[in-house]
């Protein structure tokens, strides 16, 4: 069985390159029919936060996703520990007793650092001796330059991956105080775990060679591997935390009112394609078409601007999520956007305007400057020329109004006998229905640009729209 983990470090919000990485891990396993497995890597005290955990929580659970075990590095430490005397007892580690304030000079002095032989070849009972008496100790991986000359991989996105064991040092398996580090925390819990396929970043190719040592020595065959193209700013620089702030976070995207399914989709086209014209794809879709195959080599860029933080892609995306969802579900997301801006918002009235506002909305958060003329209690104010409608006067206008107020006080509020009495009136007055209809809209929305008249008539109600005439009809005396 396939089964995938997403480690991400609580050490900052939640990237959307990672969320891509759980994402990618995600459909693998679904496409599959294997377990994804959430794995906290929380080794590093000094910089995991409890916000940023709840960050990354807030994030994975927006997304709607979902995960099948969860588990913390942290828990697990005697697991790592474990392994990494198992390696120095099969004689493929050992003790690195080099004081703290040496090391930190040697690594000052520069060049490439790849072991210290007086601690490599140090004899195992002076070792074991010196370890006995509490003299502090590194343990550090014996990479086998002696017995093999290249480490290789295969990488199911970039292919073979070889490098040299001359080119490798010997890397620290526990630190001086018995933490382990990153390289032996990681792939003794994906040892523990049975993970079958690691799917991250293209910035950790070069830690794979080490975990394929470790692997090795463990007596365990190494997982699959694929390694995916780094997201990056239209300038051509890594996305970072650091220099681009929120627009990399996935929480900022839940703010502005993207849709989870949406986001899901704008970050699968970020460097796979399904291999067909299709852009727009439901989460069964997307499980459908995932393969390793689709990803591509090259760096995937997030077209933000200084002036607008969201890629226009995702933005239209978005959009196209939003015309196919059925109302009665687009209604029930628009309700937290509206409540928050302080609108009073009636379940009923909501289902009347959602499909009015459908299309014209690219995120949530639209419908608070599109819809709020059907929840507030007083238009924003408007200017009066508004009204006057074009190749038209202030004095039709007011007639238009006029007539028009009475032809609501009166016609059954429905939209087909709206629009039949108004055009009726339109006829009456000997004006075309163009000028007829702006001046009523204006009137009831106070704006040109509005969703269809006659359904906005209805979801207004007449008492609604008979009160806004009367303020029209007022700006124009």
């Amino acid at each position: 069985m396939a089964r995938l983990r997403f480690a991400p470090s609580p050490t900052g919000f939640l990237h959307i390159g990672s969320a891509r990485t759980f994402i990618f891990n995600w459909l693998y396993a679904r496409h599959h029919r294997g377990t994804t497995i959430l794995r906290i890597d929380d080794t590093d005290v000094d910089r995991n936060s409890q916000a940023s955990l709840d960050s990354i929580f807030e994030g994975l659970k927006w997304l709607e996703l979902g995960w099948d075990e969860e588990y913390r590095q942290s828990e697990r430490l005697h697991l790592h520990r474990r392994l990494g005397e198992a390696i120095l007892e099969r004689g493929l580690a050992y003790r690195d007793f080099t004081p703290a304030s040496e090391s930190e000079d040697r690594t000052r002095e520069g060049g490439t650092w790849l072991f210290s032989p007086g601690m490599r070849e140090l004899a195992r009972e002076e070792s074991e001796g010196r370890a006995a008496r509490g003299e502090p100790f590194v343990l550090r991986f014996r990479v086998p330059r002696e017995s093999r000359s290249t480490v290789r991989f295969q990488d199911a996105v970039y292919g073979e991956q070889t490098k040299s064991t001359a080119d490798i040092e010997d890397f620290a398996l526990l630190r001086s105080n018995g933490m382990p580090t990153y390289h032996m925390a990681s792939c003794g819990d994906d040892l523990e775990l049975r993970i079958s396929h690691i799917v991250r970043g293209q910035d950790h190719l070069t830690n794979t060679f080490k975990h394929v040592l470790i692997f090795e020595a463990a007596g365990a065959a190494a997982p699959e591997f694929a390694h995916l193209p780094l997201l990056i700013a239209p300038d051509g620089s890594k996305l970072s935390k650091r220099r681009h702030g929120p627009v990399v976070s996935v929480t900022t995207y839940r703010d502005a009112g993207f849709l989870p399914q949406a986001f899901v989709n704008y970050l699968c086209l970020l460097g796979w394609s399904p291999k067909d014209e299709r852009e727009r794809m439901s989460r069964q879709e997307l499980v459908d078409a995932f393969s390793f195959e689709g990803i591509n080599r090259s760096n995937a860029v997030v077209n933000f601007a200084e002036t607008d933080p969201f890629d226009p892609k995702a933005v239209w995306l978005n959009g196209e999520h939003l015309r196919a969802m059925p109302v009665e579900e687009l209604a029930e997301r628009l309700s937290p956007y509206l409540c928050a801006a302080g609108f009073q918002v009636e379940r009923r009235k909501l289902l009347q305007v959602t499909p009015l506002i459908q299309a014209r909305i690219k995120t949530l958060s639209d419908a608070v400057k599109v819809a709020d003329f059907f929840f507030a209690d007083e238009l924003s104010p408007y200017d009066g020329s508004e009204l006057v409608p074009q190749q038209g006067d202030a004095t039709m206008a007011l007639a238009v109004l006029q007539r028009a107020r009475q032809v609501l006080a009166t016609t059954e509020f429905e939209r087909q006998a709206l629009e039949a009495a108004l055009r009726a009136a339109a006829h009456g007055l000997g004006v075309k229905a163009g000028h007829m209809f702006q001046p009523i809209r204006v009137a009831v929305c106070g704006r040109k640009a509005a969703p269809p008249l006659f359904e906005t008539l209805e979801a207004l109600g007449r008492e609604t729209c008979l009160k806004r005439i009367d303020q029209a009809i007022q700006k124009l005396l």
